[in-house]
């Protein structure tokens, strides 16, 4: 069974120490993709900004600073309520984005139970996959019709 976990937030883009704007977002996990979260940020753009990065980074960030690349998440306080900053860094700019931290600790909370931490593996099915596919009778690493290979556990 596969299981999506959605919630539509406000994010702040913080466009200087003094003033943001409001980006409505859409926060996105799939069961069938279990590493990923997919973030949807709704922008004065005829299409919608898309990213996508690990989950376990989410889950780093809201205890403490998390990331060292494209994207960065840390908590903090604005306005004297905690949120969670969200860094993003690509090729057309930067971005600095904060997240309610009880609205996003909330979803993400309820993408753990979906698929806890250590069982995205499971969710892959990648086992399931590997068996089909030694069932096929397409023979071992050379291809060879009638070789065969054992996977032993150990």
């Amino acid at each position: 069974m596969q299981i999506t976990v959605e919630r539509e937030i406000t994010m702040r883009l913080v466009v200087s120490p003094e003033r943001g704007v409001d980006v409505p977002t859409r926060l996105r996990y799939r069961s069938e993709d279990p590493y990923a979260v997919h973030l949807t940020f709704h922008v004065n753009s005829p299409v919608p900004v898309n990213w996508t990065f690990a989950r376990d980074l989410l889950v780093d960030g809201i205890a403490g600073p998390a990331g060292t690349g494209d994207v960065r998440v840390r908590p903090a306080v604005a306005d004297e309520v905690p949120v969670i900053n969200l860094e993003l860094t690509s090729p057309d700019g930067d971005a600095l984005l904060q997240a309610p931290a009880e609205e996003l600790s909330t979803w993400l909370e309820h993408t753990l139970l979906a698929v806890p931490v250590g069982a995205e593996l499971e969710r892959l099915r990648m086992e399931d996959g590997l068996a089909a596919l030694l069932a096929t009778g397409n023979g071992g690493p050379g291809g060879e019709p009638g070789t065969e290979d054992s996977l032993a556990e150990g």
